[in-house]
């Protein structure tokens, strides 16, 4: 028994050095669903693309099924990415299954499903960050957070949630990663950063607003060093005055479109470290 305790702790501490000498990027392009312009939208397949093209973030959406299975899935119903109809939470798991995810994209994409949130972590590099915006309360972060760390992706996941949901996640683990999303105060900037300063989140994403001026709430951000996504940019040469106002990471529905720019700026895509 004692050699077997030595050697869970030899292989935990291995482990926990390779995942330190991981380094991940400072600033980038977030893949927003993965490349849902050329791909459907929250699956593999867009997931796998944002990876070969090198994004430095990736953002995929979780929710909670009827017999609670997590699942990649951005709106409420299925209606509009599937060949389905229905709620997401009144739905089974194996219901879920045998929808089709990939039809209404193309042909080519025909058969695609629905990923679990399991199977999407254990597609991802070690080597990006993973943007895992939380659909629901105190349940789905319990879930969410069992599953980052079962995973071993706590150096690189982080929850985007509402405050429900963080203050589950981290009834899991006090460490796990937070990106304030908490929809009640995020369209007022000054009280969303605020908010996000005291929950003493990791990450905050500010929604689109042209003309506010930010520049006394991102040094309040970087003074507390909440790195800062921002939700979402339309054209590459929207680039370069979000990096020099201080946003991190960018997200962006046309990933390919947006790469030149972003080497431009000495943003080199990502090569992957699985």
């Amino acid at each position: 028994m004692k050699k077997i305790i030595a050697l869970l702790l030899v292989t935990a501490l291995s482990i926990s050095v390779t995942l330190a000498q991981v380094a991940l990027p400072k600033r980038g392009l977030c893949a927003h669903r993965g490349c849902l312009d050329t791909h459907p939208e929250n699956t593999l397949p867009a997931f796998k693309e944002a990876i070969r093209l090198g994004a430095q973030m990736i953002e995929f959406d979780i929710q909670l099924t009827k017999d609670n299975a997590l699942v990649i899935m951005h709106d409420e119903t299925v209606d509009r990415t599937t060949n389905g109809t229905g709620k997401v939470a009144d739905l089974t798991l194996a219901q879920i299954r045998q929808l089709d995810a990939g039809i209404k994209k193309g042909q080519v994409f025909a058969g695609t499903a629905i990923p679990t949130f399991d199977e999407v972590l254990a597609i991802m590099p070690q080597n990006v960050w993973l943007n895992c915006h939380l659909k629901g309360g105190a349940e789905v972060g319990k879930a969410a957070a069992m599953a980052v760390v079962k995973s071993g992706r706590m150096h690189q996941a982080f929850l985007a949630c509402e405050e429900a949901a963080a203050a589950g996640a981290r009834q899991v683990n006090a460490t796990i990663l937070i990106c304030n999303a908490e929809n009640r105060y995020r369209k007022d900037t000054r009280q969303y950063v605020e908010a996000t300063i005291a929950m003493k989140a990791n990450f905050i994403q500010l929604l689109r607003n042209e003309g506010e001026d930010r520049q006394e709430v991102m040094a309040r951000l970087a003074k507390n060093q909440v790195r800062v996504n921002y939700f979402y940019a339309k054209d590459p040469n929207e680039l370069p005055a979000l990096f020099d106002a201080g946003v991190d990471f960018v997200l962006v529905n046309n990933l390919e479109q947006f790469i030149p720019q972003a080497k431009k700026l000495g943003v080199k895509p990502v090569r992957p470290v699985f």
